[in-house]
């Protein structure tokens, strides 16, 4: 089955295994082999195979502080609190201590998702069956608002690592909600081009990583500019530079730049064109990264086909510098998009 970009939803699983090695331990290992007839469908399915995982391997719990009038002294004592208890000749002791508890963000936010596909209608009934037999591990848990998260600061760190292909999924799901203007409760939106864009970029990156020993991936990787002499350097308002892609085999530096649009190309004067901003941005890029103007540094627009008819496949000179302009169909056999990676590197890495 397809998204409605006409994209298979079985590729698309196979790009997050890629992306998030975690995907391809055991208990993902046949998720492959379902059928869904919605991308969300396939999200419920990865997340109750993981939080039934991390159920059985125990919940991560947090320190969290307490404040209550005990009996016997626990922690440390408050004596105001413990003299006003007196005061009301009550002998109750105010404690103040920490608590091991599963009542933390990270679990806040499976049970926010979880309860959110569970109520979904294109999540197939038997997974949300499914999620909904999980819920009683999380009775302990609170439930909070998309607003109460706050991703850039989830505490993922090596203590709770198996979280991050979990909390990576509950993103996309939780980003991707729209809020209705009648009731205030929220609906699915289609999976957007913003994404699938991050998810075309980081499968790439993954591909060239792990697959392709033959040459040096990048991810992220910030280009300077060539600015000429110190005094010029005065360069604090210039925007910074960060790269898809970029691949290096001996001399020779390949930087791409992944695009996923609903339309690749722009209509101007009745004649279809690549997005100016894009061709624009790669110029840039690979200008700058040749400072030596050598020519062994060149650029690739990457796109990810969708369901237009016309592609777009240019390939030009400027300069010393070449450019390429290509499209990945990712609509057919997973091996057949694997082998054009391949080509790609292999033809523009010579």
């Amino acid at each position: 089955m397809t998204n409605d970009k006409g994209i298979l939803i079985r590729n698309i699983y196979y790009m997050l295994a890629y992306a998030f090695t975690d995907l391809k331990r055991k208990h993902y290992e046949d998720i492959d082999k379902e059928n869904f007839e919605h991308i969300y469908d396939m999200f419920a399915e990865i997340l109750y195979r993981g939080m039934s995982m991390q159920i059985k391997q125990g919940l991560c719990r947090t320190y969290i502080q307490r404040r209550e009038n005990l009996r016997t002294l626990r922690g440390k004592l408050n004596l105001q609190g413990t003299i006003k208890n007196r005061i009301k000749r009550d002998t109750a002791i105010d404690c103040e201590y920490n608590e091991l508890s599963v009542d933390n963000i990270l679990n806040q936010v499976l049970k926010l998702t979880a309860l959110i596909l569970i109520r979904e209608g294109s999540v197939d009934n038997k997974r949300r069956v499914a999620l909904r037999k999980l819920m009683p591990y999380f009775s302990d848990v609170r439930e909070i608002t998309k607003a109460d998260i706050h991703w850039q600061t989830l505490p993922i760190d090596r203590h709770n690592h198996s979280y991050r292909l979990l909390i990576n999924i509950c993103h996309f799901i939780l980003d991707g909600m729209l809020m209705t203007t009648e009731d205030g409760k929220f609906r699915m939106a289609t999976f957007s081009e913003e994404h699938m864009n991050a998810i075309f970029e980081r499968f790439v990156y993954a591909f060239y990583n792990t697959d392709c020993k033959d040459v040096n991936a990048y991810h992220s990787k910030t280009i300077e500019w060539d600015i000429n002499t110190e005094e010029e350097r005065n360069d604090i308002f210039l925007p910074s530079m960060q790269s898809d892609i970029i691949l290096t085999r001996g001399c020779r530096t390949l930087i791409i730049d992944t695009k996923y649009y609903g339309k690749t190309l722009v209509t101007h004067y009745d004649k279809k064109k690549i997005h100016s901003t894009n061709m624009y941005q790669i110029f840039t890029y690979v200008k700058n990264y040749d400072k030596e103007l050598s020519g062994n540094v060149a650029g690739l627009l990457l796109y990810a086909k969708t369901n237009e008819d016309i592609c777009a496949d240019l390939t030009v000179t400027l300069g010393n510098n070449r450019f390429w302009v290509k499209t990945l169909d990712l609509n057919q056999d997973f091996k057949c998009i694997t082998d054009q990676l391949k080509e790609i590197k292999d033809l523009y890495l010579k």
